[in-house]
């Protein structure tokens, strides 16, 4: 392949999102079949998951008045930590006589603990959550946990919905903390680089395989249909240390879920980015 071939030349035509990798219904402003669409790649607009805004309007109203980042992302975490009652598990419901080892899990299983625990292992039961997440919120099916999944009648996908259901049991509103999260992050986003519509992001893959291809342009680029959810990097050296190939994609920040410098400390890769799939226009260099 041409190793100097770039996003950003669009072929008329673009490939649909296949129907076996949507659901009819989500909780946000657009169906599936748009906001998993290549159309979406390049024409995107933004993206509200029902009521959220509107439901945390106070938070939003302080954060407009912090001109730091700094200062918004403190706003943001002490905001969390009351809401939920994160370090305040009785009132959120959780009775003494819970045996101390089920009250440290519920403690540790917070949208920190999940953003952390997707960093170390994707295909874990932090990711599992948090591509179900993604699932319920976007009604984009996850297509790979720890192996393909073939769809939702299949063994593994069943296997997969029981790991996302051992990650949220138990747990105090963990979907309305993502749902939050990424609210935040769309909204610091534009507060830090505003009138942006797509972000250039790297992924080192060892073969193109490891993704679904949906076909090619005219330009030479490679259409794909990415997992619900995938980690990125904003660097691609950093990418060239995760595969024998690399491939770069114009993301549209509404589709942007979190980035490692969105909350100090929250991922340790200094680089990740982690990324709404669907189908994307990508260029491969080795």
């Amino acid at each position: 392949m041409d190793n100097d071939r770039q996003p950003g030349a669009f072929a008329p035509g673009p490939p649909s999102l296949p129907p076996g990798a949507r659901l009819p219904l989500n909780r946000c402003n657009l169906p599936a079949l748009i906001l998993g669409s290549l159309t979406y790649q390049r024409h995107p607009v933004a993206l509200e998951i029902d009521g959220v805004r509107a439901f945390h309007a106070g938070l939003f109203r302080r954060l407009d008045a912090l001109g730091e980042p700094g200062a918004r992302a403190a706003c943001f975490v002490d905001y969390m930590t009351v809401h939920f009652c994160l370090e305040s598990l009785e009132e959120a419901g959780l009775t003494g006589g819970v045996p101390a080892e089920r009250r440290k899990a519920r403690a540790n299983a917070n949208y920190l603990r999940l953003v952390r625990g997707w960093s170390f292992d994707a295909n874990g039961r932090e990711g599992a959550v948090l591509k179900h997440w993604v699932e319920t919120r976007f009604g984009l099916l996850t297509r790979f946990h720890g192996g393909p999944l073939h769809g939702r009648g299949s063994e593994a996908y069943q296997d997969y919905l029981g790991r996302a259901a051992a990650g949220i049991y138990g747990t105090n509103a963990i979907e309305a903390q993502l749902d939050l999260l990424y609210t935040y992050c769309q909204y610091e986003f534009a507060r830090a680089r505003p009138g942006e519509t797509h972000v250039t992001l790297y992924r080192g893959v060892n073969r193109l395989g490891e993704h679904e291809v949906l076909g090619g342009t005219p330009e030479g680029l490679e259409v794909l249909l990415l997992n619900n959810l995938s980690s990125f990097t904003d660097t691609p050296e950093r990418a060239d240390e995760f595969g024998d190939y690399v491939l770069t994609a114009t993301v549209p920040v509404p589709k942007v879920f979190f980035y490692n410098r969105l909350l100090p400390g929250m991922l340790k890769g200094e680089d990740e980015w982690v990324v709404i799939g669907g189908v994307y226009e990508v260029a491969m260099r080795s």
